[in-house]
């Protein structure tokens, strides 16, 4: 199966839309194979501003109807304890949103973004998937990510290199309570990150410190720039450290 079998067999549905790499391509396909979708994206704490923007942008260039979900997931209180397992009931608290929304407007199908690369034995969230019946159109079609981006870069979808970025909530660790400042505090210091220059990086939160998640290749870029890292983040942070094991 590619994926016009699967919208020739699925001619409507709702996707659950995130902006990033896989989602993208899903859009793409699904309005040039498809007949009647419409995207939905969750707007919550736990992602940055930047998401929805190339969320927005993506739906424009694939002409697929946008409808943004303002979702309080601070509000759950198993999801603010922040357990190993805190993806399962983010997904279902996230996809419960869309398949609400879908439903009203009379979708029965929701699909979402996850590729045949990702682990499906070490993922909670895949789980809370399965059991809400969401499709993953890529996986089903045995679509790794290096497929996704060559792709999404012949179909001309300024996404096709765009990092990996998993949700803020990922910063903290499991058992620590996940509050708003801390995930603001921690967009806050990314986007110090994204401004200078680095890609493909993290910012952990270990209390109220930080410690910096980047590539080796970028590890003489951190040295030169030490001054101006520690200057721009030390107001976010009581201490910054760099983390020597690659990401």
């Amino acid at each position: 199966m590619n994926l016009q079998d699967f919208f020739a067999q699925h001619p409507s549905g709702a996707l659950a839309f995130s902006g990033g790499t896989d989602s993208s391509l899903l859009a793409w396909a699904a309005m040039q194979y498809g007949k009647d979708w419409h995207a939905y994206y969750v707007n919550s704490a736990f992602q940055p501003s930047f998401e929805l923007a190339d969320a927005q942008k993506i739906a424009e260039q694939c002409h697929i109807p946008l409808t943004v979900i303002e979702g309080d997931i601070l509000a759950d209180d198993t999801v603010v304890a922040n357990p190993e397992n805190r993806c399962y009931y983010c997904k279902r608290v996230v996809f419960g949103m869309i398949l609400r929304q879908a439903a009203t407007a009379g979708y029965k199908l929701v699909i979402d973004g996850t590729n045949a690369s990702d682990d499906a034995s070490d993922r909670p969230g895949m789980r809370a998937l399965q059991e809400m019946e969401v499709l993953s159109p890529l996986r089903e079609c045995g679509l790794t990510k290096s497929d996704v981006r060559a792709m999404s870069r012949e179909a001309d979808l300024f996404t096709w290199n765009k990092p990996s970025y998993a949700c803020l909530a990922t910063r903290i660790p499991s058992g620590t309570a996940i509050t708003a400042e801390a995930l603001k505090t921690v967009e806050a210091g990314e986007n110090v990150l994204f401004s200078m220059g680095f890609q493909d990086f993290r910012i952990r939160l270990r209390g109220d410190a930080a410690l910096l998640q980047i590539p080796a290749s970028q590890f003489s870029y951190a040295v030169e720039k030490r001054q101006q890292l520690l200057e721009r983040l030390s107001t976010l942070f009581s201490t910054v450290s760099l983390d020597l094991r690659t990401r």
